[in-house]
């Protein structure tokens, strides 16, 4: 069994000690309690205190108990974003460094780290989650936001939670829950670029059973950048995306619950750079999934269980003559990848105030078949098990977490019908630690260490094809990546400021990273070793405004990361290589605006530093500086009560994306639209 333990260096040694000292730096004194008397002044002033997350634990626990660097996108930011889907959302909000192509492709990155578009999520190293399971793609731009609660973003390793793949962070998409009387909505969408985008949700709850659902379709012409190049093969056609989560409550604290997923694209954008223009390439992505799941818990909440297995499908359709041709597909048939998921999930839970474990097993499977590269077929197979603890000590203000994993994962491949199966197989056990101090009710302390690890997929073990002139040739003597974060940080709540500082580092060992093997070839290898070191944090605060005799509510606020070090390291003398598609800084900053009467509005602007890429539009695919850029976007809605309930509104929202019409383009090769203008009608009832 390997043990994914990394030898600590220098900088990781200095980084611990900076924590050490940044823990004794924040002393209880150092913030004054607050004077207010309101009491409901004194509650709003703490009002991200009673926030619940369950991605840090794998069960609800109020955010300012967890370890890790966690932030949430609540439903009302969802409600007044102009986003269309995940990918949008996580662009807007600076969450990371974005891949983000035209059309329905977006990944997200996070220290250093990057989710995969154009495999599972086995290749990546963010994993994306729907309600805590896999969403068996890397591709955030297949998720709909239209009936989610919330979002929970993990910064940092979280794969003790959910194993391979989570070394980086963890995105997790939760899906609204019906409760109370019935309600829906109906929204209409139209705007640039021929853009129309219709929406129906309803959710609630009837006797014993619970209903949410929302869904769209949605359609977009090709457009132009800011600059008035029009580019062909940018929209979209049938975009259909649904939701729905429904609940049978069989006794007080038992539920059964179902969950569907939706995705499916008839016509989308050009899969090849867009200089070439080529009015004969398109796409065909489909995500879909059914989860089938039991919770329950016994009458004095002492022990909780659950129970669920989920079937899947996503699949990417590609329809590329000229590149079918060029690299020998068979002429006419377009390329298609297909990945089918099984998966189940089990854990009890036992829970008092002042300790709670977790244990239990997770088991995947997923079997992908393409026609065109090699491997045509390949399996993974993965059965992991697990246990995390929590326990409050000195008054319940420090917080001490730990967990460990083991993994037992095995891989099957079939290079093409002229060779057999090939098969390998490894384990791997992780463990994490950490540690939360309130000093005071408005000041947090935290620190924590993960491991993670990650095994290689079939293509890079076993991959003989041409793509652009260039041949693709995998290493079979790939090793697993395995790495070691360790950060720290402080959160202050005080009154209506929030804000957080995180310093991290992680190293790994085996890092798989593509290489020039030759001329006009690549090939993967592990890299010695590689370390990323930087600093996020964010900050907000809100605050009354008196204006022509109306009362507005302003919220400045930033957040974003900066890297000190992001370099991959060898032991024979080769100079350090600056790490692919990680930026060296990004920033998400605005205003947020609201009163009293249904009024609100946000102005976001979002900064990017230079990132090092490959430059696909050359041969040999060279590596090159790839500057940074900045986008603006607005959005303003109103909504208005009808009738004495209050319970039927109408809300009209508008929404510029790329405000002052600028040139950007967050993938080399692929310029994203100018200036955007969109409107919209929505009613509540």
């Amino acid at each position: 069994m390997k043990s994914n333990f990394v030898k600590p260096s220098k900088s990781f040694i200095r980084m611990a000690g900076l924590l050490a000292v940044l823990s004794t730096v924040f002393q209880p004194d150092m913030l004054a309690e607050s004077n207010i008397a309101d009491d409901a002044l004194l509650a709003a002033s703490n009002y991200a205190g009673q926030e619940i997350i369950v991605s840090a634990s794998r069960v609800e626990e109020l955010k300012k108990d967890a370890t890790a660097s966690v932030t949430v996108i609540s439903r009302e930011e969802i409600e007044m974003s102009p986003a269309e889907d995940l990918g949008d959302l996580l662009a807007e909000k600076s969450i990371g460094h974005i891949q983000k192509y035209p059309g329905t492709l977006t990944a997200v990155g996070i220290r250093g780290f990057r989710s995969d578009t154009h495999g599972n999520d086995l290749r990546g190293k963010i994993l994306v989650l729907i309600d805590g399971r896999r969403a068996a793609t890397g591709n955030l731009a297949k998720l709909m936001t239209d009936n989610v609660e919330r979002i929970e973003i993990i910064r940092g390793p979280a794969a003790v939670q959910y194993g391979s793949a989570a070394i980086g962070g963890v995105v997790n998409v939760i899906t609204r829950q019906g409760k109370g009387e019935f309600q829906g909505f109906v929204e209409q969408e139209i705007g640039t670029h021929s853009f129309s985008k219709s929406t129906v949700g309803l959710s609630g709850k009837a006797g014993s059973f619970d209903y949410s659902a929302a869904g769209s379709i949605a359609s977009r012409d090709d457009y132009k950048t800011g600059s008035d190049d029009r580019y062909d093969n940018t929209g979209y056609d049938g975009d259909f995306r649904g939701s729905l989560n429904l609940g049978y409550e069989l006794a007080p604290g038992h539920r059964l619950g179902v969950i569907y997923t939706h995705f499916d694209v008839d016509k989308s954008e050009t899969p090849n750079i867009l200089s070439n223009n080529d009015l004969d390439n398109y796409k065909e992505p489909t995500n879909r999934s059914v989860d089938f799941s039991y919770t329950g818990k016994t009458s004095d909440d002492r022990f909780a269980w659950m129970a669920r297995y989920v079937l899947g499908q996503d699949q990417d359709v590609y329809f590329d003559p000229v590149e079918s041709n060029a690299s020998g597909w068979d002429d006419g048939i377009p390329y298609k990848k297909t990945t089918d998921q099984n998966a189940a999930q089990a854990q009890v839970s036992y829970l008092t105030e002042a300790l709670s474990v977790t244990a239990g097993m997770d088991w995947l499977k997923y079997d992908l078949k393409q026609n065109a590269y090699t491997p045509r077929e390949s399996a993974y197979e993965d059965a992991g098990f697990f246990m995390l603890a929590k326990g409050k000590l000195l008054d319940n203000r420090l917080i001490l977490t730990a967990g460990l994993r083991y993994d037992d994962y095995d891989l099957s491949f079939t290079r093409d019908a002229a060779t057999p199966e090939t098969s390998q197989s490894s384990d791997s056990f992780v463990k994490s630690f950490g540690a939360a101090y309130q000093i005071t009710d408005n000041v947090k302390l935290r620190t924590s260490y993960g491991e993670g690890f990650q095994m290689p997929d079939a293509q890079s073990l076993a991959a003989d094809f041409i793509v652009s002139g260039t041949r693709y040739v995998g290493n079979p003597d790939l090793k697993p990546e395995s790495s070691r974060t360790i950060d720290g940080g402080i959160e202050v709540v005080y009154g209506d400021l929030m804000s957080s500082l995180t310093l991290f580092t992680t190293e790994y060992e085996d890092f798989i990273q593509q290489y020039d093997s030759g001329v006009n070839e690549k090939s993967w290898r592990n890299q010695d070793s590689a370390t990323v070191t930087g600093l996020e944090g964010e900050i907000s605060y809100r605050f009354p405004l008196t204006l022509a005799g109306a009362r507005l509510f302003l919220e400045p606020y930033a957040a974003g990361t900066y890297m000190f070090d992001y370099k991959a390291h060898y032991d024979d003398g080769r100079p350090d290589e600056t790490i692919q598609y990680l930026p060296e800084w990004n920033l998400s900053a605005g205003l947020k605006v609201r009163d009293e009467n249904g009024f609100s509005g946000n102005l976001n602007v979002a900064f990017f530093g230079d990132t090092k890429v490959n430059d696909y539009s050359k041969v040999g695919n060279p590596v090159v500086t790839k500057g940074g850029f900045w986008i603006a976007n607005l959005s303003l809605a109103k909504k208005i009560a009808l009738g004495e309930t209050g319970k039927t509104s109408l809300t009209v929202k508008g929404g510029i994306e790329n405000l002052f019409d600028r040139d950007y383009e967050f993938v080399m090769g692929y310029p994203m639209p100018g200036r955007a203008v969109n409107m919209g009608v929505r009613l509540d009832f």
